[in-house]
Order: C-alpha cells, then structure tokens, then sequence
C-alpha cells in the first residue's frame, strides 16, 4: 500500500487535530480471565520491562485514513476511551501506539498517543495508582537523520502522551538510510531515563541481528521487534525472523493478530470489509478462508470461547509471542481478555497451522502504515 506520510517535529499537545455477523458471544463475566498478579505478565526480551502477555493497539485510535471509514467523531471518540478504561479493568494495561497513527499528516483527526495519553490522565485522576505501560514509536522518513532526530521525535511522542518516559520505545520501520544512527538514538534514548526498553518493527532478520548486535555493545538489550504475524500471515516463522528472535531473547509483538477483524468470523464472501480492507480481503479470498474459520469457531464452542480468543491464544501458544489486537469498542476489549488464562492443545495447534498453511498468504497485507 502506498501511503504518504509526513510527521512534523513540533509537538501538537492538546490539539484536537485530534458480523450478518455469527459468532458465540464471550462466556459469562464470572468467566472471564483478568490478569491481575505480576506472574501473569512477561519481560519484554532481555530487558526488566514487564508487560502484560496481550495487549491493545491503538493504530485506529482518531485515524481516518484506513480505519473507522474515513471518519471520526465523539461517538468513536467514547468508544475508544471505552476500550482503554475496558483493557486497564480486564488487566490488560500495555498499549502500543505510533506518532504517525491518526496524524493530521496521515488524514488523521487525532493523533492516537494524544488520545492514550488523555486517557491514562483521566484515569489516574480517578486512581492514582494505575500503571499503564506505553509503547510508541519512531518514524524513520528520509529526511531524518542521525540519533539526535530519534531523540526529538521521541520528546514529542512525550509531549503528546503527557508523559516524561515511555516503557517501550520503537523503530516503526527501517530507514532508507541512517539507521546506525537510529538504533544509537535508541541507545541514547535509554540512557538518559526517557524510556525503560527498546524495539525495532518490521525488521528482517538481518537486520534485527545488527541491531541486536550495536545495542548489545552498549549493554543494552533489544527487547522486541514488533511484526505481522498471525494465524493467517506466518511470514516471521518462514522468513528467520521468529527464530531469531527465539534465539536471541527477543519478544516477538504480533500486530494484527486477527488478521485486522478477518479471523473471527465476522466476515464472509457475502458481506466482506469495508474501506481499503475490502480491497485486500477480497471474496474469493474469504471464500478460501471459510473452513478454517469454521474450525476455529467448532475449537473455541469446545472451550465456549469466541473464535477471537482462539486465534489470539494460538498466538499466544507459539511462546514468545506478545500479541497486541486493535480495540474500537469496551466489547473488543473484553474479549481480547478472554484470550488469557487457558491454552489449545498441542494437536489443535498444529490441525489449526496445517489448516491454514493451505491459504496463500495475502500478498497486500499492508505493513500498518508503509
């Protein structure tokens, strides 16, 4: 997908630039897994970050050029803010965002980090003991140069999110060059208190192995690289990257690990996405995907959970693997949670990668914003 963006280095602070659907609804609220002790949360690679073993992206938060059909509004606005105050309530309190998500640049109506970060103060004003994990990321566009733009840009993620560090900070995407000078801002970045760990995104596996290496010469470690991968797209097992990431102690963050709303159901060849989606998850495509989808919903009736939770806890099963599923809605959120605190078998794992391994991967997935 070709997509233009530009990100201003000034900070906008407080500007408002700002399924017939058939599945098996989520299992009684008593049911429902909340994660709510520290072993249930997981260190991001070799770092001390500990997040919880899902959580929620934010792409979609105020984007309007390929999310909620090119508009957004207060009502979209309450939802989202619904989906935060769900996750944090489910206990799932690590969010992932980007400064070029919902950019005014990018045909956005606000920038999702200052919607997270309005969030998170709101929250803490009714409980000042939340604790909120936060993942941005850089922007790697050609005209920025050298570990002191990694460090700017980051100042204005701080900016927007209302924050003076962030848990996680990312490359969003290798740059055309500079990206020596990429990982030392990371680097750097580290060292002066602004962000506790460090990842790349859409990395290959030649590449996350010399960014493992540079950082590692400052004893540093690389704590994630953050991809798409899910049931249908098993690019990162194919290509190295999940094995190198295994081999080196780095998580490995699944962004759309649904398959961007495909896998649970919602969608059938009759009634297909809209938006740019409808594009790329095309009838016949969805026609292909057809039994596995059934069998996923006939595995998630055995456990009398939804098919999103089952394909969400299939990644969740592969070890290693943090994934980060997109939430517009408190229902979203809440199901997202059901994904925790119970495992497929080894069996339905392998019937679930055999039966999928039969659909040829989408060639235009897109690569969230490149």
């Amino acid at each position: 997908m070709a997509l233009h963006i530009s990100v201003s280095s000034a900070c906008f602070c407080g500007d408002f630039i700002h399924r017939k659907v058939q599945r098996i609804r989520a299992v009684a609220s008593e049911d429902f897994t909340t994660v709510k002790t520290e072993e249930d949360k997981v260190k991001l690679g070799g770092s001390e970050l500990k997040v919880t073993r899902l959580g929620i992206g934010a792409w979609s938060w105020g984007d309007t050029s390929y999310w909620n059909n090119f508009e957004w509004d207060d009502r979209k606005m309450k939802a989202a803010k619904a989906a935060f105050d769900t996750s944090v309530d489910s206990g799932i309190t690590f969010f992932d965002t980007a400064e070029v998500y919902g950019s005014r640049f990018s045909m956005g109506a606000i920038n999702s980090e200052t919607l997270l970060g309005r969030f998170i103060k709101e929250r803490k004003e009714r409980n000042p003991e939340v604790e909120v994990a936060v993942a941005t990321k850089f922007a790697a566009l050609p005209w920025r140069l050298g570990r002191q733009s990694v460090l700017t840009a980051l100042k204005d993620s701080l900016c927007r999110l209302g924050l003076s560090s962030v848990e996680l900070y990312q490359l969003h995407w290798p740059g055309i060059w500079g990206n020596e000078g990429y990982i030392d801002g990371l680097g750097d970045a580290v060292e002066q208190g602004l962000v506790k760990a460090v990842g790349v995104s859409n990395y290959s596996e030649k590449r996350l192995r010399n960014a493992y290496e540079q950082l590692s010469k400052r004893g540093i470690p690389l704590a994630s690289n953050q991809v798409n991968y899910s049931l249908i797209y098993r690019i990162p097992e194919n290509n190295g990257v999940k094995a190198a990431c295994d081999e080196l102690g780095i998580t490995l963050i699944a962004y759309s690990p649904i398959a961007q709303g495909v896998l649970t159901g919602k969608y059938t060849p009759e009634s297909p996405p809209t938006g740019p989606r409808r594009n790329i998850y095309t009838p016949e495509f969805l026609t292909k995907l057809q039994p596995l989808i059934n069998r996923i919903m006939e595995m998630g009736q055995n456990y009398n959970k939804t098919s999103t939770q089952v394909v969400l806890n299939w990644l969740i099963s592969q070890g290693n693997v943090v994934p980060i599923p997109g939430a517009k809605t408190a229902e979203q959120a809440e199901e997202f949670a059901g994904a925790l605190g119970w495992r497929l078998t080894d069996e339905e794992i392998e019937e679930l990668r055999s039966l999928a391994s039969q659909i040829q991967p989408v060639i235009g997935f897109p690569v969230e914003k490149l």
